[in-house]
């Protein structure tokens, strides 16, 4: 096993360990005491549908964990990489195509593995605790649109690169970035009006007492609107959500139809004046900014591991390409990942802490925003003692409590 092999092999196995450890201690701060500030939203029989909702959900998390990891092994020690590569090669379609058909082939393989995760979270254990509202029409609708959004946006973008570092020479990583950074840029602006609507359907909020306030909140804070609307959100699920679509002069504010439900028309404000704190603290425009410095260092590094013969040997793969490089390189970089999303995770609950106090700011107070926030919560069957380790792995905005403290000191 030579250094490459070795690196991979911890690296995967190290990823595994520390999140069934923090899945252990996660199942085991479930039996913590709830916190007084807590017991409003969370009755005897609601924490109960709570924790056999975390403890399925870890369960089902670590078998299909240990699944991928299993047949990952036994693909790469049976010398599937090598295989796979041969097997494309053998096409002689020459090197661009021959490395678009091999990355399609893997991503191909590993979204039918987890296919029946997938239809078992869907169908089994969301319908089991209430949230599922998927048909299977529908998601078999996901699937076949997702796929076909792969190959139109995705494999350009693949031919792109492949065809960069084959003649780019020393240079072709800033070339790639370059690519990827317009390619990100693009997609930003495309994603709304084109790709969203592929998914849900958005019609324009009707004209009523919560449109105007929406309206009147976004004129105050000087939030320019193209518009209200709602978000079929309940197609798939009953949990509820909000979220912006739309640059410039065309931001536009869709509601999930399952949050309109759920929240009553002060507490949908407040929700959507924590979301234009997101807009006014340029939290989007420094996530897309991170993102692209984040690419940037991936193709720098990237050209430095695509050289290295012993990478393909550790891989069992004879002929060193760019195409069979740029797959064996992500899994060098796990424990990289690993720490970067930490500190990414702890960006992003800053970044909600913010949006909350803006929300705070704006709307008179922070009552309004906490009742949403525990409703949603009750609803979705948050889980109101996570370990911190948990947090700090997995979560984008502050535990319920945290937000609640900050939300109203005084209650």
């Amino acid at each position: 096993m030579n250094v490459y092999a070795a690196i991979a092999l911890a690296a995967l196995l190290a990823d595994f360990a520390v999140a069934r450890v923090a899945d252990a201690l996660n199942l085991h701060a479930l039996g913590s005491e709830l916190p007084p500030e807590l017991g409003r939203v969370y009755d005897d029989g609601r924490l109960q549908r709570v924790r056999a909702y975390v403890r399925d959900r870890t369960r089902f998390g670590t078998v299909e964990a240990t699944v991928d990891l299993l047949m990952l092994l036994v693909f790469w020690l049976a010398g599937g990489f090598g295989a796979l590569d041969a097997a494309t090669r053998a096409l002689g379609r020459g090197p661009i195509a021959t490395g678009v058909a091999f990355v399609g082939a893997l991503a191909v393989g590993r979204a039918v593995v987890g296919l029946p995760f997938r239809w078992w979270s869907t169908f089994r254990i969301e319908a089991r605790h209430g949230f599922n509202q998927t048909t299977p029409a529908v998601f078999w609708g996901d699937i076949g649109k997702g796929a076909m959004l792969a190959a139109v946006l995705g494999a350009p973008l693949l031919a792109a690169v492949l065809w960069l570092f084959t003649a780019a020479g020393e240079r072709a990583w800033l070339w790639c970035w370059l690519v990827t950074a317009c390619w990100t840029l693009a997609l930003e602006f495309v994603a709304p009006t084109w790709i969203m609507p592929l998914f849900n359907r958005f019609a324009p909020l009707p004209a009523g007492a919560l449109r105007d306030a929406i309206l009147g909140y976004a004129r105050a804070v000087d939030f320019p609107l193209e518009g209200v609307f709602v978000m079929d959100g309940s197609r798939r699920s009953t949990k509820a959500n909000a979220l912006f679509t739309g640059f410039g002069r065309h931001k536009r504010i869709a509601l999930f139809d399952t949050l309109i439900d759920a929240l009553d028309p002060g507490e949908v404000v407040a929700v959507v004046a924590h979301e234009v704190g997101h807009y006014k603290r340029r939290h989007v425009l420094a996530g897309t900014i991170l993102a692209i410095v984040h690419a940037g260092v991936l193709f720098f590094l990237l050209s430095l591991v695509l050289p290295q013969r012993a990478l393909y040997d550790a891989f069992f793969v004879a002929h060193p390409s760019v195409h069979v490089g740029l797959v064996l390189f992500t899994f060098l970089l796990a424990p990289v990942e690993l720490v970067l999303s930490v500190g990414l995770h702890a960006w992003s609950r800053r970044n909600e802490r913010q949006a909350d106090a803006f929300a705070v700011a704006t709307v008179g107070g922070g009552a309004r925003l906490a009742s949403a926030l525990e409703r949603l919560a009750a609803d979705t069957l948050g889980n109101p003692t996570p370990h911190p380790l948990y947090v700090a792995l997995h979560y984008t905005h502050p535990p319920l409590r945290e937000r609640l403290q900050a939300l109203t000191p005084s209650a």
